[in-house]
């Protein structure tokens, strides 16, 4: 990974410096995306990724120890969200609608990642509240960008690779441990979507102070008079 990759990623990112785990992952999609998979459309890497989740939660309907490919499925799911945007940069193929595209695919996304964690055996409640906080989430910053906000306003604990981790992780405890967490008493759905919930109240609240912090006081281009 170059100095200028780090860069990169740092004016998307809205000036933060990229961690040592995110130049890692970064450095895997960089290999990845020189290979074959350049040739593939981006948008069908965007919309794979969902294809694999819902595989992902199908198997997971299937129940443990089948579980295990579950968590294998959401991992695919999470390099294809890296890799379309990284190929669609290394080809000269980013484009607006291509934008469009992967944002959607994303929230579709979510949701088939919040139905694995119903298939886990989460409680429905605690799950659409995890959804809910991700929908405000992604809509915060995206409306905030739309009136002039630079960057992402933060890099929050509530991102979309926290997300799949906290549904790859109880899909593998499942396949080890069907029965819940020792000592719990509830799914382990249930306790990861709770931690999902958890975690995204605390990352809209690192948002909505970044939001505050770097969105313009003015519209940009305002009208005369305005």
């Amino acid at each position: 990974m170059t100095t200028g990759d780090d860069d990169g990623w740092s004016v998307l990112h809205g000036g933060i410096r990229p961690s040592p785990v995110v130049r890692g992952w970064l450095r895997m999609v960089r290999v990845l995306s020189a290979g074959p998979v350049a040739r593939v459309p981006p948008d069908v890497l965007s919309a794979s990724g969902v294809v694999v989740l819902a595989g992902a939660w199908a198997v997971a309907l299937a129940g443990a120890p089948w579980t295990a490919a579950t968590a294998l499925l959401v991992v695919a799911a999470g390099v294809l969200d890296g890799l379309d945007g990284a190929v669609a940069l290394r080809t000269g193929r980013a484009r607006p609608l291509g934008a469009v595209v992967d944002a959607v695919a994303d929230r579709l996304g979510d949701l088939l990642l919040g139905a694995v964690l119903v298939a886990l055996g989460a409680a429905p409640g605690w799950v659409l509240a995890a959804l809910a906080l991700v929908f405000v989430h992604e809509f915060l910053r995206a409306r905030a960008q739309s009136v002039g906000m630079p960057g992402v306003g933060a890099v929050t604990v509530a991102e979309r690779p926290t997300r799949l981790v906290v549904v790859a992780l109880p899909a593998l405890g499942a396949a080890v441990l069907p029965a819940g967490p020792p000592l719990v008493g509830v799914s382990w759905g249930t306790v990861f979507a709770l931690t999902w919930t958890v975690l995204g109240a605390v990352g809209l609240a690192q948002l909505a102070v970044g939001v505050v912090r770097t969105i313009p006081p003015r519209f940009p281009e305002s009208p005369p008079g305005r």
